[in-house]
């Protein structure tokens, strides 16, 4: 994932100086009341864990991808409120101490394929020709689709079980490229969750899910936008 945003760093650094220095394209763009857009990306989403003794568990967490669409609302000169619904996918393995489940039983894949619903405020800097940075900052309700929280199986049967509705907040970097036919928006931005994702498993006292306290989410979103 580093070396993905190294990569791109480079490749926007690039475009936008070369924008510089470019006749003003779109000059009107950001006048109106209402527009549209979609974006993809990638996401490096993975758990902040809090455990209750010492460590048992560790995790690999698999780039995914990130699809949606826009509506952004101009709210005054340097201010917008922007909805991005959209998809996003992500596998995560866990791996529990060999001391407490020899062989096969010490992992455990969570897969996850959620419908993102940010609600964004975004606050731009002034139009430098044809490059406008700024930052954003929002809340996001996630519902996962591939959610296992109804299963009456827990990890004794090989089921880790996640809640199907999250609650994030995010907070972000991005600039502005005017091109000559539409805008593009490149931004990263780190996400955290507000609720506990765990579910329990039903047999108290267990190897798997007792020592740890709370599972959220935190992770990286890689976004281009095109409007």
């Amino acid at each position: 994932m580093k070396k993905i945003f190294l990569s791109v760093f480079i490749i926007i650094s690039q475009i936008v100086l070369s924008q510089i220095k470019k006749p003003v394209n779109l000059p009107h763009f950001d006048k109106s009341l209402f527009h549209f857009g979609f974006y993809f990306g990638i996401n490096d989403k993975g758990y902040d864990i809090e455990l209750k003794e010492t460590p048992s568990l560790t995790y690999i967490s698999q780039n995914g991808f990130n699809v949606g669409g826009i509506i952004d609302i101009r709210l005054n000169n340097n201010l917008n409120l922007r909805l991005e619904p959209g998809l996003s996918t992500n596998t995560k393995t866990i791996y529990f101490s060999e001391n407490k489940f020899p062989g096969e039983d010490n992992e455990r894949e969570i897969s996850s394929t959620s419908i993102r619903v940010p609600l964004v405020l975004k606050f731009s800097a002034n139009r430098i020709r044809n490059i406008r940075p700024y930052m954003l900052a929002g809340v996001a309700y996630d519902y996962n689709l591939s959610s296992n929280e109804n299963n009456s199986k827990d990890n004794s049967e090989g089921e880790f079980r996640m809640k199907t509705k999250t609650f994030t907040y995010e907070v972000g970097l991005g600039c502005d490229i005017y091109l000559y036919y539409f805008k593009f928006s490149p931004s990263i931005r780190a996400v955290y969750g507000f609720n506990n994702e765990l579910i329990q498993d039903d047999n108290i006292g267990d190897n798997w899910t007792d020592n740890i306290d709370l599972m959220k989410v935190k992770g990286v979103f890689l976004n281009f936008s095109f409007e």
